[in-house]
């Protein structure tokens, strides 16, 4: 299996021109030139014709993506630019991971951090869309404001398709496929008068009752059908739009625990343990937006208009909550990305008390098996002794859950170098 491994990175041509087009850039190495071609003595220029010529990678293609990927940083922030970037890593690190072990090893280690990240990616696109009124106004996160707008109004425009047609129901929404197999199946649509007749057995019984009885029954049939079997599906929708995110965690996690690798019941459990602190802060931005925009700036607009002046404390007042807000929101962001990022490289990272809660439903990670994923220094027996005789827990724990005891070779080799010059300087004065 690793020779077909091999093969296929031979039938694939990986150089500078392919990495850089994976994230939308330009191969500065390409060239274009037009050749002329002569026909009767005339001279005709041929337009369109491209010669080109690209590198293989190496240090400069890497230096082109990162100056690529910092020039569209200037621009803003996108969705697609998140998904690049977590797709490009996916695939280093299953080439490193088939090189070292094989092809069915990476594959097995990838997916797993692949559906980590996918769980907090589906948190950030949820979070964006709750804050997109807010990442319009910051500069550098307005395009990502602007794709949760998009998605947004896709969503509802699927959800107002499926509530008139329901020709888009999913095998994956069962529920809704059971309503709307119901409500379109006891419907007969006369093609010539176009009346419509109920054929399920409860009207053909009706249908067949007096006129009496019918008058008396009418009322509640149609009660029924127009009212209450809508209004139960829609509180059931809900509930279930509520719970499905817990149901599937306590299937996946709790009942197949077994089967569920290591990385993905931490990632989930963390996930679902800061939501609960998350709500806080999401409606603090709600209230100090909706104090922002129906209180000061009205007020700031009516003090203009009397006195043809701009209160200078309403103003100061706008933009020290305009700072809080994006601090806020940056931080929150940032701390989604930080923990996908570590997701999708199948590591760990540290944070006060969620990690310790986290662990607590989940317990130490399996040291032996392959597929567990990076380093939990914190879960190492000598510094839980360290750190649990303390008032306050210790807040790092190195990169990826390595440790801060053990320093990186660079840093060694670096502090060497300068304690060498050292002391060739003291030999140096000591003549």
């Amino acid at each position: 299996m690793l020779y077909f491994f091999r093969l296929l990175l031979l039938l694939i041509n990986i150089d500078q021109e392919t990495v850089l087009n994976w994230f939308g850039m330009e191969d500065p190495n390409n060239q274009r030139s037009f050749s002329p071609i002569v026909e009767n003595d005339y001279s005709v220029t041929l337009s369109g014709v491209e010669v080109e010529s690209s590198t293989n990678v190496s240090l400069e293609t890497l230096k082109l993506i990162v100056e690529g990927l910092w020039d569209k940083i200037q621009d803003g922030l996108t969705l697609a630019d998140i998904e690049n970037v977590l797709f490009f890593i996916l695939f280093i690190r299953f080439v490193i991971l088939a090189i070292r072990y094989n092809l069915k090893t990476s594959l097995y280690i990838t997916g797993i951090g692949l559906f980590a990240a996918y769980l907090w990616y589906r948190h950030l696109i949820d979070l964006v869309s709750m804050y997109r009124s807010i990442l319009i106004k910051i500069p550098f996160l307005h395009k990502l404001g602007m794709d949760a707008v998009q998605l947004r109004s896709l969503h509802r425009q699927a959800v107002l398709t499926d509530l008139k047609l329901g020709d888009n129901v999913h095998w994956y929404n069962p529920g809704q496929a059971i309503y709307y197999a119901f409500t379109k199946g006891i419907v007969d649509i006369d093609p010539e008068t176009g009346i419509r007749h109920y054929i399920d057995p409860i009207s053909m019984v009706v249908s067949n009752l007096n006129d009496s009885d019918q008058s008396k029954i009418i009322v509640l049939y149609y009660k029924i059908y127009n009212k209450i079997v809508p209004t139960i599906y829609e509180m059931c929708s809900k509930f279930w739009s509520q719970l499905s995110g817990i149901a599937a965690y306590a299937v996946i996690t709790r009942i197949g625990k077994r089967y569920c690798p290591y990385l993905i019941r931490w990632h989930w459990t963390f996930l679902l343990i800061i939501g609960m602190v998350e709500q806080i802060f999401i409606y603090f931005i709600f209230r100090v937006s909706y104090f922002q925009s129906f209180v000061l700036v009205p007020q700031t607009k009516a003090y203009a208009a009397t006195t043809k002046y701009v209160d200078q404390n309403l103003v100061l007042q706008i933009n020290a909550l305009n700072v809080l807000i994006a601090c806020i929101v940056l931080a929150h962001i940032g701390l989604i990305l930080f923990g996908m990022f570590h997701a999708i490289w199948g590591q760990y990272f540290y944070f006060p008390f969620f990690v310790e809660n986290t662990e607590l439903h989940v317990g130490p990670r399996p040291k032996t098996s392959l597929y567990s994923g990076g380093n939990t220094a914190w879960q190492d027996t000598e510094e839980k002794e360290k750190n649990f005789n303390r008032f306050l827990p210790k807040l790092w724990y190195g990169w990826f859950g390595r440790g801060t005891q053990k320093s990186w070779k660079i840093t060694t080799i670096f502090k060497k170098f300068i304690a060498g010059i050292f002391k060739k300087l003291k030999k140096q004065f000591r003549r």
